[in-house]
């Protein structure tokens, strides 16, 4: 990796763009980046890190922090711009961190702006730089990939600080074990101890709760074991005990042959009482149908007696049920008989009633005088047909004449009216037009005037802005007056504190001396005469509150004036729109406002009257339809009053033809509807009298006919008279009951008989009476023994059972176990090895440690080349592996030192030996870390402080070994303000700190040395 250029703007103390030609300084080898403290010789290593990265070393990047130059103007945007060459690739990166910006168009206040990225390849063919990407992942990992460095090695190969390489000789292992895992990247080998440490405890508790199941099903089979010998002796053991698994398999043995012993034994008791339960089961039953039968023939003999004492009544139901068989026959004649009586009844009431509604002289007229008369008055009343129409259509006609009568009037008005109204039809159109000519001109000036309207509120609105802005502007400017002079008086404070400390800083430096330690300045160990402080001395507490003051005082200063900024463009912006019209004027705000109050009240009138458009349209519409429907309505009333007179002539000839013809068909009556309404009164009568004595007469007729029928039934059934018959006739429901209970005596006769004639009934019956509850109560005890011995053989089977079950299972856990206790022990002895805590693992390393030792041991290989030359072949470098106390060993750093020939640790350097040590350190750890990432080269260093604590002597060989980097084509930076250094390298960088910001100089050759 080489830089060739980088452009730093608005970034740190750095106001504006400053330009660092790495090239021009690169050719020498070796360049000075020096300047007073805190002009800003950090701020360029970070402004590298920052453009490669986007982030800076350190708390430099801490929460709450900005990387924005307070020396920069308002607008002015922070970037950095790096051009490089890595791997064969010109690239350019340009970065942009969040910062704030002012509102664009003139609105007031701050917006943030997002942070950017712009990375950009050179073409050597076509000399031109071609985007690659604005993605700041993409960029990120780009670069990244490229350096193979993150930005921790990064910062601690490339930009070198030399105060944590000496806490690095220093520090203990654990410290040292932290730094280098940050530079070579160990966590896999980490990754691989925790990983280690997880598969053992993994494996470990899959071994434990192998162990904890198979104690589980150890005293699962003692529990099944119960009552056995084997019981009372369990498994003892805890999970992870080595003979867990034979101890129980061997109590698993033992305990099913006693289960079979005892399966055996309550096999035979259970055959035993087998057969005994059958003996008492056979015994009971021939006892119990010995009394059964002995039962039965003692019911047949109660039954056969109650059978004989129900004989008679038996004998009557008997003679009851034969009689009403034979009356079943007459049952017919005699149902119509009785329907025959009930129809001659009903039709000889309906004669009387009928005859009440007849004339004394036809009251006791046959059926057929009755027909003959209802003929003759139906032929006149066909006579009258013709009557009833003409009175129907003269009563049509009566009505037709009162509707033309009435339609008459209606029209005689409607003609009227139109002849009023059409007379006032041509000056109310005429009204009506000027109405809505008058609002079309309204609308069209409302119009026009609107669009003047507008532009002067807003001129009104600008010109009041313009007013309150210039009274702000003026309130602004006394403020910003006043603050740069509180500004101006705290900077000369400052200053004038900085002054006086710097006078005294000597003694500030002596304060902090100890007897024995290296000077921070010119690194000696004896302090003869070290300064005293003075009655006006200063120390950093009050020059940092007076910074402070300083700082609230320039912020305050900022924000008043770009207040006074945006409040000037705002009234810039306002007086502009008042000005905008034609005549170029400048109103005030009385003008613009008299001028709007007229605007808008011409505006109003001209809209309110445009807003009767729509309706003065309506109006001549409406009046244009009714006018042309007053005209329709006026003709089509003449035209109807024309129809009518001709319709009436027709109706009255109509009329005097109707009227001969009813005085002919109304007779004595008042109309032909009486007459004919009378006839058909008289009609119905002597239809329904003649239709009542017909049906008297025939069922009479019936009646005697029935009569005759059921007479010759009842003495075909062997009956005396009908009614002899009709008494003996019984229900469904009672000559069902009289057949049932003699069915039922005779099945009981039978059932008795049958019962007598059983042969085996009679022998029981002579034989002693039996004794079933004894022979029960023996076979209760026989069923007692045997299901104890069922219970007992069914536990021992299931006993065995269990067992064998739970054996299998154990068994097959022993040994799925095996593997797991094979794995446990091999997984347990790596991840012990790897933890540095197993007794074969001698110096109790663990494996990052091992890995990082090896990394040390390279570092301190190729650190021992330069420190070698650097102290003139005294010192070198080693690892040591050795263990210090209870501590692990591994990342131990000692000294040799060739005069005495001892090996001592690094602490015990001195302060310039503890420098060149770290420097040499610091090169061999670049040189190591950059083959680690893939063989990147490195063509640019930095080297920061320490050289103040070297003699002129050591700095001589210090600066040759830097200056013999040049042999590998790299060029190193050296960070200090040690004036020595200025006239021994002549390629120097210089920053200079101002009160507007710092600023960079280059200086090479002879000017550099002057300088």
């Amino acid at each position: 990796m080489r830089l060739h250029r980088l452009e730093i703007t608005a970034f740190g103390p750095f106001g504006t763009t400053q330009t660092v030609d790495f090239d021009t300084l690169s050719s020498a080898g070796l360049f000075l980046l020096h300047g007073p403290t805190g002009a800003g010789k950090t701020s360029v290593l970070d402004a590298v890190c920052f453009a490669l990265y986007g982030s800076v070393p350190g708390v430099r990047q801490s929460p709450g922090t900005s990387l924005r130059s307070d020396h920069a103007p308002v607008g002015t945007y922070t970037e950095v711009l790096l051009e490089l060459t890595v791997g064969e690739r010109r690239l350019e990166i340009t970065r942009r961190p969040a910062q704030q910006r002012p509102k664009k168009r003139g609105a007031p206040g701050f917006t943030t702006e997002k942070a950017q990225t712009w990375l950009r390849e050179y073409d050597p063919a076509t000399g031109t730089w071609a985007g690659l990407s604005r993605s700041h992942q993409e960029i990120g990992e780009e670069i990244t990939q490229l350096l193979g460095m993150s930005r921790e090695q990064f910062c601690q190969v490339v930009l070198l600080p030399q105060g944590d390489f000496a806490k690095f000789l220093r520090a203990d292992a654990e410290a040292r074990g932290k730094l280098l895992g940050r530079l070579f990247d160990t966590r896999r080998f980490a990754a691989v101890e925790e990983r280690l440490a997880d598969l053992r405890r993994a494996a470990e508790q899959q071994v434990r709760d192998g162990d904890e199941r198979l104690l589980t099903l150890a005293h699962r089979m003692t529990q099944a074991a119960g009552g056995l010998a084997a019981a009372r002796t369990p498994v003892e053991g805890r999970p992870g005990d080595p003979g867990l698994a034979e101890s129980v398999l061997t109590w698993a043995a033992v305990a099913r042959t006693e289960a079979c012993e005892a399966l055996d034994i309550a096999g035979v008791r259970f055959a035993a009482a087998e057969r005994g339960q059958a003996s008492a089961r056979a015994a009971l039953d021939a006892e119990k149908e010995l009394a059964d039968r002995q039962a039965r023939h003692a019911d047949a003999l109660r039954r056969r007696e109650q059978l004989t004492a129900r004989t008679p009544e038996r004998d009557r139901n008997q003679a009851a049920l034969d009689r009403s068989l034979k009356a079943e026959r007459v049952a017919p004649a005699l149902g119509l008989r009785t329907d025959a009586e009930r129809e001659h009844a009903t039709a000889r009431a309906a004669r009387e009633r009928s005859r009440a509604l007849l004339p004394p002289d036809l009251a006791d007229q046959g059926a057929e005088h009755l027909s003959a008369l209802e003929h003759r008055l139906r032929g006149e009343l066909g006579g009258l047909d013709a009557a009833r129409r003409a009175e129907r259509r003269a009563a049509a006609l009566a009505e037709e004449r009162t509707a033309l009568a009435r339609e008459a009037r209606a029209d005689e008005a409607a003609l009227q009216d139109a002849a009023g109204w059409l007379a006032d039809w041509e000056p109310r159109r005429t009204a009506l037009a000027e109405r809505v000519q008058a609002a079309t001109d309204a609308a069209t000036r409302a119009e026009h005037l609107a669009g003047r309207l507008e532009p002067a509120r807003r001129r009104l609105a600008a010109a009041r802005r313009r007013d309150t802005l210039e009274r702000d502007t003026a309130a602004a400017e006394a403020r910003l007056t006043e603050a740069r002079e509180l500004r101006n008086t705290a900077h000369e404070t400052w200053l004038d504190v900085k002054s006086r400390r710097l006078q005294g800083i000597a003694a500030e430096l002596a304060a902090t001396l100890t007897e024995g330690d290296a000077c921070q300045v010119c690194g000696s160990t004896a302090h003869p005469a070290p300064a005293r402080t003075t009655a006006d001395h200063v120390d950093r507490a009050t020059e940092d509150a007076a910074y402070a003051a300083y700082t609230r005082a320039d912020e305050a200063r900022t924000a008043v004036e770009r207040e006074r900024d945006l409040t000037r463009a705002a009234w810039s912006a306002a007086r502009t729109e008042v000005l905008c019209d034609e005549t170029g004027a400048d109103p005030d705000v009385g003008e613009l406002a008299r001028e709007v109050e007229e605007l808008t009240h011409l505006h109003g009138e001209a809209h309110a009257l445009a807003g009767q458009t729509h309706g003065a349209r309506e109006a001549l519409a409406r009046a244009e339809r009714e006018y042309e429907e007053r005209v329709a309505a006026q003709r089509e009333a003449e035209r109807r009053a024309a129809a009518r007179t001709s319709r009436r002539e027709a109706l009255e000839g109509e009329q005097a033809t109707l009227d001969e013809e009813l005085a002919r068909g109304r007779g004595e009556f008042g109309s032909v509807a009486e007459h004919a309404t009378r006839l058909e009164r008289k009609i119905e009568v002597l239809v329904e009298a003649a239709r009542a004595v017909r049906a008297a007469e025939q069922a009479a007729q019936r009646l005697k006919e029935a009569d005759d029928r059921l007479s010759d039934a009842a003495y075909r059934a062997g009956f005396a008279t009908p009614a002899e018959a009709r008494e003996a006739l019984v229900g469904e429901a009672e000559r069902r009951d009289l057949q049932r209970r003699v069915d039922a005596w005779q099945a009981e006769a039978a059932a008795v008989a049958d019962r007598l004639a059983e042969p085996g009934t009679a022998a029981a019956a002579a034989l002693p009476p039996a004794d079933p509850a004894s022979a029960e109560a023996a076979h209760a005890a026989a069923e007692r023994r045997l299901r104890q011995a069922a219970s007992d053989l069914a536990a021992a089977r299931d006993r065995a059972t269990g067992l064998t079950g739970l054996s299998r299972q154990a068994g097959t856990e022993v040994h799925r176990l095996g593997p797991l206790r094979e794995e446990y022990d091999r997984v347990a002895r790596l991840a012990a090895l790897t933890a540095g805590t197993s007794a074969e693992n001698e110096r109790r390393m663990r494996l990052e440690s091992y890995v990082l030792a090896a990394r040390l041991e390279q570092v301190a290989a190729a650190a021992t080349a330069r420190l070698q030359r650097m102290s003139s072949g005294r010192y070198t470098l080693v690892h040591s592996d050795a263990r210090s106390g209870g501590k692990r060993a591994g990342l131990g750093l000692h000294v040799v030192d060739a005069w005495t020939g001892n090996e001592r640790d690094t602490a015990t350097l001195s302060g310039g030996e503890t420098f060149f040590a770290s420097l040499a350190l610091a090169l061999g750890l670049a040189d190591v870390v950059t083959d680690e990432a893939g063989g990147v080269r490195l063509d640019t260093l930095f080297i920061d402080e320490g050289f103040g604590s070297l003699d002129e002597q050591t700095l001589d060989e210090v600066l040759d070994v830097l200056d013999s980097l040049r042999e590998r084509d790299r060029s190193v930076g050296i960070v200090s303000h040690v004036g020595d250094l200025r006239r021994r390298v002549p390629a120097q960088l210089e920053v200079v700190k101002a009160r507007h910001g710092s600023a960079v100089r280059l200086r090479t050759g002879g000017d550099a040395l002057s300088g």
